[in-house]
């Protein structure tokens, strides 16, 4: 199973931007991300279309499981 951490931030004009790093360590902790999320909004080194990020949203870890197939 593959693990996704996903950033979600709120951009100036409303829409959201999502930031995925693969792989994020299994003792991961609620402070860890917050500071590490707040010292991107700080330093504003994220844009899109011109946009800049103004504040966290929301993040989560994703799972995905993948079954591949044996084809003949």
């Amino acid at each position: 199973m593959t693990q996704v951490l996903e950033l979600i931030f709120e951009m100036t004009d409303g829409k959201a931007l999502t930031i995925s790093v693969q792989n994020p360590k299994s003792s991961l902790t609620d402070v860890e991300v917050n500071h590490a999320m707040q010292s991107i909004v700080s330093s504003n080194v994220f844009a899109r279309d011109g946009q800049a990020i103004i504040a966290k949203k929301s993040a989560r870890i994703v799972e995905r499981a993948v079954t591949e197939f044996e084809m003949n």
